[in-house]
């Protein structure tokens, strides 16, 4: 599998989201995805709005899906999303009801190990329950808390080796990345490279030395598709 460049518009305003799309599709990033504040702020009419201004293009629903599953993947599906995001801290059953609709409306199914006391083992069981890809995610709070602790923020690349050798579907890597981690990540055998907020939301976070941001995006989309075919890192 080559590398997906995959930005999150992790915004809370549609017309800055769509502005941010756009500018993200010129530079040559391959997949849009409604971040969470975004369907927290516009729901089902953002990605519907998202979708009739990229048509053709994968968006992803970051919809961290708990419960009512079935219902929640066949609303976005239908709204124009071609991925939704199920977490493995949900019940069995309700994970099973995503891969169900994902099947039922040809949406692929995200699996998210946000959470879990065995991050490589939850990895497994979501492949195992039918989801197309994982989401290895180290999520905001956690990483906050333990540094305010004094402690050692963890790092999806800590176990992002071991989770991509226990799983046979893609895998991305998210939370706290640094840029250049982000851009690492092929590296690792894992081909869906997310770009978000602070990374290219920020647009202090990466400038060229003429600041500008779409050619900055150019350039990390271009080193990040030179890696090839990436399962052959694994």
């Amino acid at each position: 599998m080559k590398p997906i460049v995959q930005i999150s518009l992790d915004l809370t305003n549609i017309d800055e989201a769509l502005e941010t799309a756009a500018m993200a599709m010129r530079a040559g990033v391959d997949w849009l995805e409604a971040g969470t504040p975004l369907i927290l702020a516009e729901g089902l009419h953002g990605v519907k709005k998202l979708r009739a201004a990229f048509p053709g293009v994968p968006i992803v629903a970051d919809l961290k899906t708990m419960d009512g599953g079935y219902l929640e993947a066949e609303m976005m599906a239908r709204a124009g999303a071609t991925h939704v995001v199920v977490m493995a801290r949900a019940h069995e059953e309700t994970i099973k009801c995503v891969v169900k609709a994902g099947k039922d409306f040809g949406v692929k199914v995200m699996g998210d190990n946000l959470g879990c006391d065995d991050m490589v083992a939850a990895a497994k069981w979501l492949e195992d329950l039918g989801c197309d890809y994982i989401v290895h995610h180290i999520g905001y709070d956690e990483r906050r808390g333990i540094a305010a602790q004094g402690k050692r923020m963890p790092s999806p690349l800590d176990q992002l080796g071991a989770v991509v050798e226990a799983v046979n579907i893609p895998v991305q890597a998210v939370g706290g990345l640094s840029l250049q981690q982000a851009i690492e990540c092929p590296a690792y055998g894992a081909p869906l490279v997310v770009l978000g907020a602070p990374l290219t939301i920020d647009a202090d976070a990466f400038k060229t030395a003429d600041g500008n941001l779409e050619e900055s995006l150019r350039l990390i989309c271009k080193k990040i598709h030179s890696y090839g075919d990436v399962t052959k890192m694994k």
